[in-house]
């Protein structure tokens, strides 16, 4: 059995990785990161403030928190050599450098979006661009619920990031054109969050050229396909020696 601490186990993907969970003899949840108490998330599993407070043995942490927590969890998981499944969205750069650090101590998987049919898209994106190059105007489009705090969201930037690699020319990310008063220039990636409702989770990549526009779109349907995502992640890191991992590696 594997067993897994989950991180912002008392947020909206918390819920959902408990619940899919529950529904999966082969894994169970020992203990809960979140500030909420375990009566108050009524959790079955022991809930700690801080990871460092953890007294329960587990064999692989999955993280839906914030990035601020990245820190605590990174050196929870190198004292105790646990593997970490980070899918928080919203790290910086600095923040990606340091989990990136983190990798050559343990395994750590990361990803800023934990669903297949989206990393398929990606590498859909990424054969359009090889085939269309230059000549056809890159522009995402991402849609998320109106309670969703970073923007654009983490998938945005990792289509943006793929499709970029397929480029012979370097790639620069447009976010707001408001204030942009000249013409698109060719190296753009246009990049537009939209925030309302309970969208879950929506993105369109649109290749638009001369009379002829290729649009490859994904839709979630529900958040249960990014929490079956973390779960079959963390089943592929158990075991593993360090090393940074992605969803390229649990696909291939």
């Amino acid at each position: 059995m594997t067993k897994i601490i989950l991180s912002g186990c008392c947020g909206s993907m918390g819920k959902v990785v408990t619940s899919c969970v529950a529904e999966e003899p082969d894994f169970k949840i020992v203990a809960g990161i979140d500030k909420a108490s375990a009566e108050e998330a009524s959790a079955s599993y022991p809930v700690f403030q801080r990871a460092e407070d953890i007294d329960v043995e587990a064999d692989v942490l999955i993280d839906f928190s914030n990035p601020s927590l990245l820190p605590s969890l990174l050196n929870f998981g190198e004292s105790t050599k646990t593997p970490l499944v980070l899918c928080t969205t919203g790290y910086s750069r600095d923040q990606v450098a340091t989990l990136e650090k983190a990798s050559e101590i343990i395994p750590v998987f990361y990803s800023g979006n934990m669903s297949l049919g989206v990393n398929l898209l990606i590498e859909l994106a990424k054969r359009a661009a090889k085939v269309l190059g230059s000549r056809f105007d890159i522009e995402i489009i991402e849609k998320h619920h109106n309670r969703k705090i970073d923007a654009p969201s983490g998938t945005a930037l990792m289509i943006a990031d793929g499709v970029s690699s397929a480029l012979n020319s370097e790639m620069h990310y447009v976010y707001d054109r408001h204030s942009r008063r000249k013409p698109r220039e060719k190296n753009e990636i246009g990049i537009h969050s939209i925030r309302a409702g309970t969208i879950v989770g929506e993105h369109d990549v649109i290749f638009a050229g001369p009379q002829e526009v290729l649009t490859i779109s994904h839709s979630a349907q529900s958040r249960d396909i990014f929490a079956l995502g973390a779960i079959h992640a963390a089943v592929f890191l158990v075991g593993k020696s360090h090393g940074l991992y992605n969803m390229s590696n649990l696909l291939n």
